[in-house]
Order: structure tokens, then C-alpha cells, then sequence
């Protein structure tokens, strides 16, 4: 999956613009699922995290989740199991 290093900052030439950098994780993110579904799949629910970085240095998490909120921290609580076990 894209994104996947420790350093945001890895791609630090890149210049490419916030949204098209964003708009590129989310294709990432579309070809991994395929690659692992194939092509008999439904996307359900979304619970989108992003570090931002503003011009000041300071940053800040950005998290939008469009389901009731105990559905997304029930998802997230499930995601954070899952790395857990992949780290093992």
C-alpha cells in the first residue's frame, strides 16, 4: 500500500500539488484492493486519515468518516488490531 514508510517526507522532490498528491494515495489505495478482491467487490463504509502539515511547520491529523461515529471507531479499533497482528 502507498504510504506505507515512516517518513512522510520521503518523497520530498515532489511537487506535486496536495490534492493530486492525495488523489494518488487514493488510486494506490484502489489498485491494492483490487489486486487483493479482483473484480467482484463493493466498497462499504470510508474513514479517511490524513496527516496535514500547514505552512507554520504545525501538524495536524484530519480524520472524516461518514457513518455514525461508534460504526467508525469500531472500524478503527479494528484496523489498529489488524497492523498489531501484521507487526507482530
Amino acid at each position: 500500500m502507498a504510504g506505507m514508510g515512516d517518513n512522510p517526507h520521503a518523497d520530498a522532490g515532489d511537487e506535486r500539488a496536495p490534492r493530486a498528491r492525495l488523489m494518488q494515495e487514493v488510486a494506490d489505495q484502489m489498485d491494492a484492493i483490487e489486486t487483493d478482491f479482483g473484480d467482484k467487490f463493493e466498497i462499504g463504509r470510508v474513514i479517511t486519515i490524513v496527516e496535514v502539515t500547514g505552512p507554520d511547520g504545525d501538524i495536524g491529523i484530519r480524520v472524516r468518516a461518514g457513518q455514525l461515529p461508534w460504526v467508525s471507531l469500531g472500524m478503527l479499533e479494528w484496523a489498529k488490531k489488524s497492523l498489531e497482528a501484521a507487526a507482530g
